[in-house]
């Protein structure tokens, strides 16, 4: 074993363990339905990401298992003189591979993308009940700057 992480597109055949990874955690069980039928929703969801060439869904696999993935949208402004920015959701890693450094590595490969496509800003939102990832991406570089607000329709 290498220890390596791969990082790559996902493809159809991992929607259910991307859907089986954002269910579990405390709010993902509340928000996700895995099941081994997915809705349709999610398959759509799917399309739509994998078509968008702006979209990035990425699986993160260690030693050829599946311990990560994350959603990278890459979003063209007018503010900052036209600047290309990365919105960085759905960041997952199995229960059983937290805490081992891996959510560091996977932000390094995603800064490096982000500049690799132009962006001259990566930004997140975290759930105000997940004080540990906010911890850990203040410890990472990002800086609270902003008040973020939902509206749920």
């Amino acid at each position: 074993m290498n220890n390596e992480l791969k990082f790559r597109l996902a493809k159809a055949d991992d929607l259910a363990d991307i859907v089986k990874m954002l269910s579990d955690d405390t709010l993902g069980a509340t928000r996700e339905k895995f099941e081994l039928i997915l809705s349709d929703n999610y398959l759509k969801a799917f399309e739509n990401i994998t078509n968008d060439p702006n979209q990035e869904l990425t699986i993160i696999e260690l030693n050829g298992e599946k311990v990560g993935t994350y959603q990278l949208t890459f979003i063209q402004y007018l503010t900052h003189q036209g600047g290309l920015r990365a919105q960085i959701e759905a960041v997952r890693t199995i229960s059983n591979y937290r805490g081992q450094g891996i959510g560091t590595k996977v932000f390094e490969y995603i800064i490096e993308r982000a500049k690799q496509k132009g962006c001259n800003m990566l930004q997140l939102t975290s759930d105000k009940q997940r004080p540990d990832a906010i911890k850990f991406y203040e410890a990472i570089g990002f800086v609270p700057t902003h008040e973020g607000m939902k509206l749920k329709l």
